[in-house]
């Protein structure tokens, strides 16, 4: 969470700027490049995943966002302002998975200390409300579940009224009716002009939330734009089908495909030419309950974040990546 004492920027002439505008951004850490030049801008109002496998560079580049790091080159801008500067203004708040609560406290203390940091802050009650915690006010942080913890952080990050809010791993803990709430609410902000940044290991959640995805991999910016454009740069379907005794060798000798799997009498076949493989199916066994579907988010994921994803790969046209 980012607390401030000052507020002499304007909020809304802060959200005439780009949220978030990264240029030519690296960062080398010794001998290690961890990000290795990426460009992004990402505009007020909109809910952005970043996602990324395990050293791919997305905590360096929420850091340098954050300001808890500088670039090796490149320029990053926060609202128009550098990092630090709009932090300073109350601007930007974070929601991170781990720590920052103080087990001993109830949960309106706990707003409320928060809250005595910033110069200009809402109501304890009102981000309460607006987290959907006001429920379990008095109740000790100790005492409160993961889940509801998390709801905590986001409500003292409302506390500034940030026009950009990032989140890592924000419902971690959550049921699947907290998971429905919390993101009808970071959607009505986003409504509002709020920009919303978020990492999370719940690819389906990415997909189904997130206006853009961006995903990165070593340093750089491999695919990014919306969840089916994410999902369509995944070349090659899936074909299902039922059949009593599968021929794989037959099967991965079809052009285009990548892979046969039997699962009793179930086959199923990633490939590139679904076509060649429902026609083989169709005409030469005796193969029924046949479907076809196209690669999920998490096919793309790993595709596209692999040791052979193309670099700065772009989901449409104009999208910086």
């Amino acid at each position: 969470m980012t607390s401030t004492t000052t507020s002499s920027v304007d909020p809304d002439a802060a959200r005439r700027h780009p949220a978030v505008s990264l240029t030519g951004v690296t960062k080398t850490f010794g001998s290690v490049q961890a990000v290795r030049g990426i460009d992004l801008q990402i505009q007020p109002g909109e809910i952005v995943a970043f996602l990324g496998p395990n050293g791919a560079g997305k905590t360096t580049t929420i850091d340098m966002i954050l300001g808890l790091s500088r670039p090796t080159s490149g320029h990053v801008e926060v609202l128009g302002l550098e990092p630090r500067a709009a932090i300073a203004r109350g601007l930007v708040s974070a929601v991170m998975q781990t720590g920052g609560l103080l087990k001993d406290l109830t949960v309106r203390e706990t707003v409320r200390y928060t809250a005595s940091l910033f110069a200009d802050a809402h109501s304890a009650d009102e981000v309460l409300e607006r987290a959907g915690i006001a429920g379990i006010a008095d109740r000790t942080v100790a005492k409160c579940s993961g889940g509801e913890q998390q709801r905590l952080r986001f409500a003292m990050a409302l506390l500034s009224d940030p026009a950009l809010l990032l989140l890592d791993e924000p419902t971690t803990g959550m049921d699947v009716e907290g998971r429905r709430s919390f993101w009808s609410s970071i959607r009505d902000d986003a409504q509002k002009g709020r920009t919303v940044l978020f990492a999370t290991h719940y690819l389906e959640e990415a997909d189904q939330y997130a206006d853009r995805i961006v995903l990165v991999s070593k340093g750089l910016v491999v695919a990014d734009g919306s969840g089916a454009e994410i999902k369509g740069l995944a070349s090659g379907r899936t074909v299902q089908a039922t059949v009593t005794h599968a021929d794989t060798a037959a099967l991965s000798a079809l052009g285009g495909v990548d892979s046969v799997e039997v699962r009793g009498e179930r086959v199923i076949v990633h490939a590139k030419d679904s076509d060649a493989v429902a026609r083989y199916l169709l005409t030469s066994t005796d193969a029924r309950d046949l479907e076809i579907t196209a690669k999920g988010i998490e096919e793309a994921f790993l595709s596209l974040t692999g040791d052979h994803a193309p670099q700065g790969t772009s989901a449409s046209e104009g999208d910086a990546s």
